[in-house]
């Protein structure tokens, strides 16, 4: 891993507006002096997210993510700081120093860089072994698939071979230890048979990251092997649930939608037959995560499960996931055949199109399943379907959304609108209210952990003060200390801001590199972003600081008293002289 100077990280961020980076991956709109947008790290579809240009950071009031320009990068690329870093020095035009590195010091290097380069070799002794004798099988396999060489080439496919330990040799010979082979996911160990490759006899496909990184593989089997398809376990660059296959290509076919497949070799038809936005998900059952990664891409996803029972129930799954990540969703009808591959070699690209144009929405997919569950000759199982049908359509808002889908679900089975939308009332009443939670009286334990929730807000108040502007920090670093902070975050990041002083300039957006627990981080934008009362005036101003200062002062003050040796006559006199002074005590912003 490279570690750049304070002073060039400083220079990234100086030419790196942070509302001019997140609008490169959300839209964002002007909102008094801030501006906002909807978060990418949670499901949403309102605008929770608010940026701060003046102070360099962001925050979701929803989830809670926050940080400085750096931090977005990282989250929504899934990079460490060092590849952040050079992402936006990329963006910036700024060229990074560059570091060779010997032998020695690449095996004692980050393990995450360790693995990146242990898979790019990987991927190229698979890619190599496909084209030599022993990987006759594996091509022509591939081939058989009607997969040309240009589809082969452009997906890195390769091939295992059939020996157990062929890529273990060939990575030791590359200097990696066993250790980081294991780490890596690609070699595998027990006490029979010692260190083994994780693949071999199959047919390889990379996984690649959206910067074209391999991150991971999954293998097809040769002959009748299990299990048929195998993936690379989680690791410190592979995390099923944050990446989707295929997703690097897809993200720049700049077409309206994106097509989410079940797997690697439908996503290779569709690529190769002209569809180059379909992304499968990566041997798991669609994730809530992944979901967000297409919302960066796309607000409509054209869904291509199999058509068998596992599919449709697959399918049902991801729809909710969809509507929760504020993703449009729709099914395509490949009936009779199984899978997209099955459809395209049988009926053409040109008749896949026709079907993309006619596909289902999803309320109407779902209700099509629904119907399979009742007889609708039976009128006590037809009322049950009309039951079930007026629970779906409460999930909608009521308002326009649910009018609208109710109007079509009336005219799709031959109802009255108004008889539908008494039974969707009824089923409404009969679903909603229930019993209040008592009110019970407040403990004395829950006082005191109000007084000390009160505190420690008046601590991060005055975090929120110090870091509003170099004027305002400098009073008030004439009436505190960090050390008067009791709360250990709040301590840490006065003292951060104490030594930014001294060192000439106040910067809060750089705070966050020295906390790396998400946590804390979480609670450090919040102090950073949290808004100062509206005040009248400078005498209302400097009476609420006043109050602000004495409320942490005070607190300061019956810690150690609390926690101090009674023996200690010295200690004492000092809580003394501090009670004084604070009764002395007059705030000017002067």
């Amino acid at each position: 891993m490279s570690f750049y100077s304070q002073d060039l990280v400083e220079e990234i961020r100086s030419r790196s507006d942070i509302v001019d980076v997140i609008s490169g991956y959300i839209k964002l709109q002007r909102k008094g002096s801030n501006y906002v947008g909807v978060c990418p790290f949670h499901n949403d579809r309102n605008p929770s997210m608010s940026v701060n240009q003046p102070r360099q950071i962001y925050r979701c009031f929803s989830c809670g993510a926050g940080g400085d320009v750096f931090k977005f990068v990282m989250e929504y690329e899934n990079l460490s700081f060092p590849e952040a870093v050079k992402v936006l020095a990329d963006r910036a035009g700024i060229a990074l120093p560059q570091q060779e590195y010997s032998g020695e010091a690449k095996r004692q290097s980050d393990l995450k860089a360790q693995i990146m380069e242990m898979n790019r070799l990987a991927a190229r002794y698979y890619y190599y072994t496909l084209r030599q004798p022993e990987g006759q099988q594996g091509l022509d396999y591939l081939l058989g698939r009607q997969l040309s060489k240009e589809t082969l080439q452009k997906f890195g496919l390769g091939y295992a071979d059939k020996y157990s330990d062929s890529l273990y040799r060939y990575l030791k010979g590359k200097g990696y230890t066993d250790q980081q082979l294991k780490e890596s996911g690609l070699v595998q160990v027990d006490e029979k048979r010692g260190m083994y490759d994780k693949f071999w006899n199959r047919v390889i496909f990379p996984i690649m990251d959206i910067q074209n990184r391999v991150i991971g593989f999954g293998g097809r089997v040769m002959g009748d092997g299990k299990p048929k398809y195998l993936n690379s376990p989680e690791t410190k660059v592979f995390d099923k649930s944050r990446n989707l296959y295929g997703l690097n290509l897809a993200r720049m076919s700049r077409k309206p939608n994106i097509i989410l497949c079940e797997g690697y070799m439908d996503v290779i038809a569709m690529h190769q037959a002209g569809f180059h936005q379909a992304v499968a998900s990566l041997g798991t059952a669609f994730t809530a995560r992944q979901s967000l990664v297409l919302k960066r891409y796309t607000n409509e996803v054209l869904l291509t499960y199999d058509s068998d029972e596992a599919g449709v129930r697959a399918a049902l799954r991801a729809l909710p996931i969809l509507k929760d990540a504020g993703i449009a969703a729709k099914i395509i009808n490949m009936e009779p055949y199984k899978d997209p591959d099955e459809f395209i070699k049988a009926l053409g690209a040109e008749a896949f199109q026709e079907r993309m144009d006619k596909a289902e929405g999803s309320f109407f997919f779902e209700l099509r399943m629904m119907e399979r569950e009742y007889d609708f000759s039976d009128p006590e199982r037809k009322t049950a379907f009309f039951r079930a049908l007026s629970e779906r359509l409460l999930q909608f808002e009521a308002g326009v959304e649910r009018q609208t889908y109710l109007e079509a679900a009336a005219k799709k089975y031959d109802l009255a609108e108004n008889q539908l939308a008494h039974m969707v009332d009824q089923t409404g009443r009969k679903l909603g209210g229930g019993p209040r939670a008592p009110v019970h009286a407040q403990t004395g334990q829950q006082k005191r952990k109000k007084t000390e929730d009160a505190g420690l807000r008046s601590q991060r108040l005055l975090i929120t003060w110090m870091s509003s502007d170099a004027k305002t920090f400098r009073s008030i670093c004439k009436y505190i200390e960090p050390e008067e902070f009791t709360d250990p975050l709040c301590r840490k990041v006065a003292e951060l801001l104490q030594d930014q002083w001294k060192s000439g300039r106040l910067n809060p957006a750089s705070l966050f590199q020295y906390f790396t627990e998400e946590e804390e981080q979480q609670k450090v934008s919040a102090m950073l972003y949290d808004t100062i009362p509206k005040l009248s005036g400078k005498e209302e101003e400097e009476k609420a600081l006043q109050e602000t200062i004495l409320r942490v002062k005070s607190a300061s003050i019956a810690w150690q008293t609390e926690h101090m040796d009674p023996n200690n006559v010295e200690t004492l006199q000092k809580i003394v002289q501090k009670r004084r002074e604070i009764e002395k005590l007059h705030i000017s912003l002067d």
